[in-house]
């Protein structure tokens, strides 16, 4: 109830912050729509050559594109902004201000930056998993919505354990600005079923960066695609991944040397 209610406080902080600048949100309408016809338009152009890719359907790679959108969004609207501060303070030396309050760091520093108007990318990536999941019809059943919300719920853990690993890796690295970057131009592959890449990249983007886990199988799971080996995995490495994390974050913690030190 604690950490609620401090994820409360933050994202009400949040809003007032971003209603200062109304224009934000103008320019995430205008980014959101960029995006989703960006991703349309490719989809567009597949299914004008061809019926199926790699044996997907196109309801079905809209699902996917849902997925991406919804997943991107809620990253992008706690996680990616809160540990971006993070770095920061970390490189700043104000990484103290965290350490002395009397809650977990870890947890403050994953939540004390909300950037409200990605609420917008959530919206859209919904409303184009309706449409996707109508299109579907009948083969969306409750068995398909549990093991999408299981593997939704996996997806959303696992890539917050491994931004949260990225940026620890700040305690030892001064300058890592454009790690979280080059993770969201990773991340834009996952707006494509992870099976139609060559085995080198699909390995990559399954085990060493988790995007297949956070968008291609969840999607599965909503299209009756998916396998219970993959599910289970997805299920460990969720559970894994932020055990990881936590040790790794809790071994940089000891090496920070901040402005009191």
């Amino acid at each position: 109830m604690t950490h609620l209610r401090l994820f409360w406080i933050h994202l009400r902080l949040g809003v007032l912050n971003e209603l200062q600048y109304r224009t934000n949100l103008v320019i995430q309408l205008v980014q959101s729509t960029l995006g989703l016809a960006t991703a349309l338009l490719g989809l567009g152009i597949v299914f004008s050559k061809t019926d199926t890719l790699a044996g997907w359907r196109p309801a079905e790679l809209l699902a996917i594109v849902g997925v991406f959108t919804i997943v991107s969004g809620l990253t992008q609207l706690v996680v990616r902004p809160s540990l971006a501060r993070f770095m920061e303070d970390v490189r700043l030396g104000t990484f103290d201000f965290i350490l002395t309050k009397p809650v977990d760091a870890q947890i403050l520093a994953s939540m004390r930056q909300i950037e409200v108007w990605k609420l917008v990318d959530v919206v859209v990536g919904l409303v184009v998993l309706t449409v996707a999941i109508n299109q579907l019809g009948a083969s969306v059943g409750l068995a398909e919505a549990i093991s999408f919300l299981v593997a939704l719920l996996a997806g959303v853990t696992i890539i917050y354990s491994f931004l949260l690993i990225l940026a620890t890796c700040a305690f030892w690295f001064v300058r890592l600005d454009n790690i979280l970057n080059i993770f969201q131009s990773m991340y834009e592959a996952g707006r494509w079923p992870i099976g139609i890449y060559p085995p080198w990249l699909r390995t990559t983007l399954t085990f060493l960066v988790p995007i297949g886990f956070a968008i291609t199988v969840p999607t599965e799971g909503l299209v009756g695609r998916l396998t219970s080996p993959n599910l289970l995995g997805a299920i460990a490495l969720a559970i894994a991944l932020p055990v990881v994390a936590r040790v790794f974050w809790r071994i940089g913690v000891r090496h920070y040397s901040g402005a009191s030190a």
